[in-house]
C-alpha cells in the first residue's frame, strides 16, 4: 500500500485529507508542525501533501529540507491564492500547488498522477549516454556496463534524480549515507571524485558533476 504524508496544522482539514486518502486506498501519516515534518523519513513515502503555513517551520523550509534528500512528489497547499506564493512554493521544490478550499476529487486525481509519473520516472534514469537502471542496480554508458560500488551508485542515482540542483556536502551525506552515518569529514568528496573518474574513463563529460565552490556539487544537464 502506497503511503502519503499529510503535513497540515488545521485539524479539520487534516482529518478530511486523511479520510479521503484512506478511502482511495492509501496509507496516511499526519504531522501537524513543520519541524517534525522536516525530520520525517520520507524514504518509503509515495507523496507529500504540505501546508504552506505551519507552526515551528513554514512549508517552504520544510519543502527545501525534504528536497535535499528526496525527489518524492510534494503538493503544497495554501489558503492564499497569490502568484507570489505559487512561485515561492514551486521554487522551493514543490511538484504542484493547490489553494484552499479544494475539491477532494481534483486533489486525489493529482495525487494519483504525480505518484504514477514519479514511479515511471524512477525506474530508469537517463542523462545523455548515461543510463541508470534502478531496479537492476546497473549503469550503462553508451550501451556498455559501468561498474560502480553501492555508494557510487547511490550518489549517481541521487544526482540523476535531481539534475541542475546544488547539493551541500551535508545534504549529500544525509541522502546517500543516512543521518546516522559517522565517518570522515571528506567522505563525500572522496566518493564524488571516484565517481567522476569512472565516468570520465568511459567517455562521459568531465563536467557532468561540477563542484560549486564553497557549497557542494551539482549535476549539470
Amino acid at each position: 500500500m502506497e503511503k502519503v504524508l499529510v503535513v497540515e496544522d488545521d485539524l479539520d482539514i487534516a482529518r478530511v485529507l486523511q479520510l479521503e486518502l484512506q478511502r482511495a486506498g492509501y496509507a496516511v501519516d499526519v504531522i501537524r508542525d513543520g519541524k517534525s515534518a522536516a525530520a520525517y523519513d520520507v524514504s518509503d513515502t509515495a507523496l507529500v501533501i504540505l501546508d504552506l503555513l505551519l507552526p515551528g517551520m513554514d512549508g517552504v523550509d520544510v519543502c527545501r529540507s525534504i528536497r535535499e534528500r528526496s525527489s518524492v512528489p510534494i503538493i503544497m497547499l495554501t489558503a492564499r491564492d497569490t502568484t507570489s506564493d505559487t512561485v515561492i512554493g514551486l521554487d522551493s521544490g514543490a511538484t504542484d500547488y493547490m489553494t484552499k478550499p479544494f475539491e477532494s476529487d481534483e486533489l486525489l486525481a493529482r495525487v494519483r498522477a504525480h505518484i504514477r509519473t514519479n514511479q515511471t520516472r524512477q525506474r530508469t534514469l537517463t542523462m545523455g549516454d548515461v543510463v541508470l537502471y534502478r531496479d537492476a542496480h546497473e549503469v550503462e554508458i553508451d550501451g556498455k556496463p559501468l561498474e560502480l560500488t553501492a555508494t557510487e551508485f547511490r550518489l549517481l542515482e541521487h544526482f540523476l534524480l535531481n539534475p541542475n540542483k546544488v547539493f551541500t556536502r551535508d545534504g549529500l551525506m544525509n541522502a546517500v549515507w543516512g543521518t546516522d552515518f559517522v565517518g570522515e569529514s571528506n567522505v563525500v568528496d572522496v566518493h564524488v571524485g571516484h565517481l567522476r573518474h569512472k565516468l570520465r574513463e568511459r567517455g562521459a563529460p568531465g563536467s557532468l558533476i561540477r563542484t560549486v565552490r564553497g557549497v557542494g556539487y551539482i549535476l549539470r544537464t
